[in-house]
């Protein structure tokens, strides 16, 4: 079984900083894509960040400059560093991926959340 674990979020003032991880654990053969995804109240989720398994990387608009998306393959850890936090980026952050176990084709799994509220 296949799971994915957040860790880092919390509460920071505006301008701060906080670095989430998201760790796969299970049998894994081969992750390809990692991302985070955000939900505010009131609106959609939105994709924030996602790294290819080689490195590629693409941000939402409103993140660009003030997010870093990185991975660490031998751990299965995805990593967001988040500097400059702005009131709205206050969410829960959800880790995705698609993984593939020995056994299966390529399945999407989601973590549960970690809230980061960010004060002003």
């Amino acid at each position: 079984q296949v799971q994915l674990v957040e860790s880092g979020g919390g509460l920071v003032q505006a301008g701060g900083s906080l670095r989430l991880s998201c760790a796969a654990s299970g049998t894994i053969f081969r992750i390809n894509a990692m991302g985070w995804y955000r939900l505010a109240p009131g609106k959609q989720r939105e994709l924030v960040a996602i790294i290819t398994s080689g490195g590629s990387t693409n941000y939402t608009d409103s993140v660009k400059g003030r997010f870093t998306v990185s991975r660490d393959n031998a751990k299965n850890t995805v990593y967001l560093q988040m500097n400059s936090l702005k009131p709205e980026d206050t969410a829960v952050y959800y880790c995705n991926a698609d993984i593939r176990q020995y056994d299966t084709w390529y399945r999407n799994y989601w973590g549960k959340g970690t809230l980061v509220t960010v004060s002003s």
